[in-house]
Formats: structure tokens, C-alpha cells, sequence
């Protein structure tokens, strides 16, 4: 999915620091999604049950929200 990109990083944080109200993020946790399970039929071409690969998804999007949180929007001990 090369030509298959969120929102540069940069302008999401500069969106953050100007105080703008939402930032979708929702690409990027698409794209991570699609990836994790594109890598798992890839590795287990067998598998079809959705809880094989839906577990493995579930945390690579986890995974993103954190990112973008903590690393991006710089949401780290605001809640």
C-alpha cells in the first residue's frame, strides 16, 4: 500500500499545538490494521478464523493510538 498514507506527522502536531479541536487519525489506524493482518495471511495462509488474525490487528492499532497520543499530539499526561 505505498501510495496509502494518513496525515504527515508534523502537521498533525502542529494541528496540536495550535489547539485545534479534532484530528482524525483514522488512516493510520486503517493502514495499520490492513497491515498487521496482510502480514498474518501471509505468514499463516491457513488461517481463516477472524480471532487469529483480529488479535494481532487489534494490538497494532493499539499500538498507533498510543503513538500518535504520547509521541504525536502530545496528549501524555493530560487525561
Amino acid at each position: 500500500m505505498p501510495d496509502a498514507v494518513g496525515i504527515p506527522e508534523e502537521q498533525l502536531r502542529q494541528a496540536a499545538k495550535g489547539a485545534v479541536c479534532k484530528i482524525n487519525i483514522d488512516s493510520d489506524l486503517r493502514l495499520a490494521m490492513t497491515a498487521s493482518i496482510r502480514k498474518y495471511f501471509a505468514e499463516h495462509p491457513d488461517h481463516f478464523d477472524p480471532r487469529q488474525y483480529l488479535k494481532p490487528a487489534r494490538i497494532a492499532i493499539k499500538n498507533m493510538v498510543e503513538h500518535k497520543l504520547v509521541d504525536v499530539l502530545g496528549c501524555d499526561g493530560k487525561a
